[in-house]
């Protein structure tokens, strides 16, 4: 991704039919600076940004918190509002860790954490891809991804590969099958041995792998199939095929749950009374744990194993209610 023509067409979306002098004096400036962003020669920092997404009349702040899935209590607008936002969207990493996903030196990641100085848009654009894989996301709070020349194949190739999520879920478990060191280093790979890797029934491989060609997920590579251009699916856009694609999972577990404990394995639960305030707390503690494994799956080097893990948290009454 080109984070500076990205950071441009932003600029100019939010822009609209408004002169570039008009819009650049709406900001707050007497110079022309709309020019300089719009050809590439400055850029607004984060804030700034912001400010012009708000004169425009995006809800920033909520759809800002919709993004990060948590609350924000500074102006996004203001250093510290910005700090913020970098900080939610760390999920707790350390400078070092963040140094080296976002390319910048260690102590300008702590300048912009702590407040003292802020990313330009192109470094805010490459901050929130390395640390959420949701750029495209991000993008569509200010303009639609798929009107963008920087964005509009990855747009495209997203949808597609949202249907195939949403319509056909063990897809994505043949997928991180053909990722497995297993797969990819045996000489010639049998018909078969993906599904037996996930286990499904070897018959329903063709035609998910053919799916995943078709989505542009995978193509054929000496004489094996490897992973091509796999997109961070945001499966929360569609709340009711979310909810299904939940159910399917987590009846997948319950179906390997069987009659007898599964080797590796692990099924737990807890049954109990506690507060509201405690229960916030746990449901807290759940966001965490999920976006600590998404940490690690990350920065995971190799790939052996495929693995389903499932979260509940259930209040009883809720049923009843």
């Amino acid at each position: 991704m080109n984070y500076e023509s990205l950071s441009s067409e932003l600029v100019r979306a939010l822009r609209g039919r408004r002169s570039q002098q008009a819009f650049s004096r709406r900001l707050g400036y007497s110079a022309n600076v709309l020019y300089t962003w719009e050809k590439g020669r400055r850029f607004p920092a984060a804030g700034m940004f912001f400010s012009a997404a708000q004169r425009v009349n995006i809800a920033l702040v909520g759809k800002l918190e919709g993004f990060l899935g948590a609350p924000l209590h500074n102006d996004p607008t203001s250093p510290a509002g910005v700090a913020e936002l970098l900080t939610c969207s760390s999920a707790k990493r350390s400078s070092a860790e963040l140094a080296r996903a976002v390319g910048a030196h260690r102590t300008t990641i702590a300048r912009w954490l702590d407040a003292r100085a802020q990313p330009r848009l192109p470094e805010l654009l490459r901050w929130i891809e390395a640390t959420t894989q949701r750029l495209l996301e991000f993008v569509s709070i200010f303009a639609d991804p798929s009107e963008l020349a920087s964005t509009a194949a990855a747009a495209r190739a997203l949808a597609a590969q949202r249907v195939l999520a949403y319509d056909v879920p063990w897809s994505h478990a043949i997928l991180r099958a053909i990722e497995t060191h297993a797969y990819q280093s045996a000489a010639h790979p049998l018909p078969g041995v993906l599904a037996a890797m996930v286990g499904m029934k070897p018959e329903l491989e063709p035609a998910l792998l053919s799916q995943l060609a078709a989505a542009g997920q995978i193509a054929r590579r000496r004489g094996r199939w490897a992973v091509k251009d796999v997109l961070t699916v945001d499966t929360g856009v569609d709340s009711e095929k979310n909810w299904q694609l939940k159910r399917h999972w987590a009846q997948v577990a319950l179906d390997r749950m069987g009659a007898s404990p599964v080797a590796g394995a692990f099924f737990s639960y807890n049954l109990f009374a506690i507060s509201d305030e405690d229960l916030e707390r746990i449901r807290q503690l759940h966001v965490e744990y999920f976006e600590r494994v998404r940490n690690i799956i990350a920065g995971c080097k190799s790939s052996e194993r495929i693995v389903l893990i499932n979260q509940q948290l259930v209040p009883l009454a809720a049923e009843a209610s």
